[in-house]
């Protein structure tokens, strides 16, 4: 299965159009009811998420009606979606307002991100930036590109490989459990600097076109990761889960590092982790 560079502008345009419509008009005008908790302080969800999620559900739905639809707010209600995903010819996996914790707080770098999954498999990926108002669009085999709304493109490309005291890195250490942390955090000081911002749409966009060296998560929910690790590597980056295996949107535990090369994740995976 695959999607024309026509049909994958199409959805870009999607993207934006529910943006405009359902994202930004709530930006900084939430009332305190119209944003909640999920599964701890630090996991939120907005009315913003949840018209977004709607929207793009209808509207991939109209479109692609043979497709399955499985949004981040739809699995909370139902985790068994995560299950039936697997099978699906075709799955189009939405995060409607990646950076929900950054949406509420009114800081403006938040984005949606969308991964078509063909059993199991990533064969393209969109990270909608609304406050730029372009698009990171990644197809397999195909390359990945920054589209803007005229049709302008850009190539994307990661950084060249950087020795590990010359690398930036985006450490996302929130969901490690606690003994993890302890190991990690003194091991960060090894890198030229480290970033968070709470928006894997922007970490995985911001590797994706040059501007750090490398990636660190650990949990690994498929509305996260699908869509950046495609467009990540389709721009010529390489990834690989903690243990050194390949990322798949059907894994949920085991971290991931994203760098430029495979010499790179060995030399980040040793510095930061070690033999833990």
């Amino acid at each position: 299965m695959k999607f024309s560079a026509a049909e994958a502008s199409g959805i870009a345009a999607l993207l934006r159009e529910v943006a405009r419509a359902e994202i930004l008009p709530r930006f900084r005008k939430l009332a305190s009811g119209d944003i909640r908790t999920k599964s701890s302080p630090l996991d939120l969800v907005t009315e913003a998420d949840e018209a977004a999620e709607r929207r793009l559900t209808g509207a991939l739905s109209a479109r692609f009606p043979q497709a399955m639809i499985l949004g981040e707010e739809a699995a909370a209600a139902d985790p068994g979606l995560l299950t039936r995903m697997l099978d699906a010819d075709l799955c189009f996996v939405l995060d409607p307002v990646d950076g929900t914790a950054n949406f509420a707080a009114g800081v403006p770098l938040f984005g949606v991100m969308v991964a078509a999954v063909h059993h199991g498999e990533t064969i393209a990926g969109w990270i909608h930036d609304p406050m730029g108002d372009d698009t990171v669009i990644a197809l397999r085999g195909e390359g990945a590109w920054v589209e803007t709304p005229e049709g302008g493109r850009q190539h994307c490309r990661v950084a060249p490989p950087a020795p590990l005291g010359g690398m930036v890195g985006a450490v996302s250490w929130s969901f490690l459990p606690p003994e993890r942390k302890l190991h990690l955090l003194p091991r960060l000081a090894q890198l030229a600097g480290t970033l968070n911002f709470r928006c894997a749409a922007h970490e995985y966009r911001l590797a994706a076109t040059g501007g750090l060296h490398a990636l660190f998560y650990n949990k690994l929910m498929p509305w996260d990761h699908a869509a950046g690790v495609l467009i990540h590597a389709e721009a010529g980056g390489y990834s690989a889960q903690f243990d050194g295996s390949p990322y798949s949107p059907r894994k949920h535990v085991g971290g991931l590092i994203c760098v430029p090369d495979e010499a790179s994740w060995q030399a980040l995976r040793e510095g930061l982790l070690g033999s833990a």
